[in-house]
């Protein structure tokens, strides 16, 4: 795959980032080194290596769940800023 400023334009559409063009230019420098790594990585022989399940040796990082008792509001409300009796208060973030 080769990095473009094509690709750079179309990866920041996806990701709703804006670049300025040195910011860009820097993006596509990054990601060919990337690329360039992973290419590498492809020209080891892995004959005969089992595929690994997890990175950590096949210790799962989930838990089972389990029912606990809840958070006191007093304790849940107690460091934050803002708050109503039932709710926390947050600044708007979105313009209509």
């Amino acid at each position: 795959m080769q990095v473009t400023p094509e690709l750079i334009d179309r990866l920041a559409h996806l990701s709703m980032l804006s670049f300025t063009e040195e910011e860009k230019l820097v993006m596509q420098s990054e990601l060919e080194k990337m690329l360039g790594f992973i290419n590498k990585l492809q020209e080891v022989d892995t004959t005969g290596v089992k595929p690994a399940m997890h990175i950590a040796g096949g210790i799962p990082f989930s838990r089972n769940d389990e029912v606990r008792g809840e958070l006191p509001a007093s304790l849940s409300f107690k460091n934050a800023p803002s708050h109503d009796d039932t709710y926390f208060k947050v600044p708007k973030v979105i313009k209509k």
